[in-house]
């Protein structure tokens, strides 16, 4: 019997790394077209709208509570080891800053469109069943995975990347006084060579815990934020590009001196 549940939670998330995968390949493809309604990219014909506070509260918080639920469990065999246990608190290190910090730190965000929101949560409960279940159930590594190479790359990526995206929202947050709702063009840090440089600092943060990992679904994960972020950072480009007309002509999109 136990074994046949093994093989069913096996093919559960197989099932959740292809969708995720293929999610992100058809998010990228619609995002040449158009963005997610949210924010900047937000339609007049976006009527029921979530305050940005609470939708982004909500949304992320399924990424938190899940990951701490297979912490608390006493059936999560594979948390016993060290190299499961920092890869499940580089997971959780994200969301506690994302979920429970960076909401109540928003000034004058913009009311994010319900639909919006309900997908957002949507993905957050996925995908965090996906990461958290993987490493406390399933992922098995060398007693000397915390000195592999793969893993010390991994993760100086991983904090990097966290560093870059957390700096990179502070200097969006701060183009704002209080009271103030517009936009701005956001100068410092990676925003002097690139539009989206807290997404990059995102995607550079996945990369790293997908090679920390060394798993498909840490590496479905980091690809599936690449096509969302990609496709979002060509439009805030084009966006700064049609509203500022000294907006700086040199700065890439998303990549630093690349793209």
């Amino acid at each position: 019997m136990a074994t046949a549940t093994a093989v069913a939670e096996e093919r559960l998330l197989s099932a959740l790394v292809y969708l995720q995968c293929a999610a992100g390949c058809l998010i990228l493809g619609v995002n040449q077209q158009r963005n997610s309604p949210y924010g900047r990219q937000a339609t007049p014909r976006c009527r029921l709208r979530v305050p940005a506070r609470v939708a982004w509260a909500v949304q992320e918080l399924p990424s938190l509570a899940l990951p701490l639920y297979q912490c608390a469990s006493e059936s999560a065999p594979r948390l016993r080891y060290a190299p499961n246990c920092i890869l499940l608190a580089m997971f959780l290190v994200h969301y506690v800053q994302r979920s429970l910090i960076y909401p109540f730190l928003i000034r004058g965000g913009t009311p994010m469109p319900l639909f919006s929101c309900i997908l957002a949560t949507m993905f957050c409960t996925g995908n965090s069943y996906l990461q958290s279940r993987y490493l406390s159930h399933c992922a098995v590594y060398a007693d000397d995975w915390l000195r592999d190479p793969r893993f010390l790359m991994g993760f100086g990526l991983w904090l990097m990347g966290m560093l870059i995206n957390i700096h990179s929202d502070h200097i969006l947050r701060n183009l704002r006084k209080p009271g103030d709702t517009g936009y701005k063009i956001p100068r410092g840090g990676l925003f002097e060579y690139v539009t989206a440089a807290n997404y990059f600092g995102e995607i550079v943060e996945w990369g790293g815990y997908a090679l920390a990992s060394w798993s498909v679904e840490g590496a479905a994960f980091a690809f599936f934020t690449f096509c969302f972020l990609c496709g979002r950072a060509k439009g805030h480009h084009q966006w700064y590009l049609q509203n500022f007309e000294e907006y700086p002509k040199f700065r890439k999109i998303l990549i630093p001196f690349l793209f």
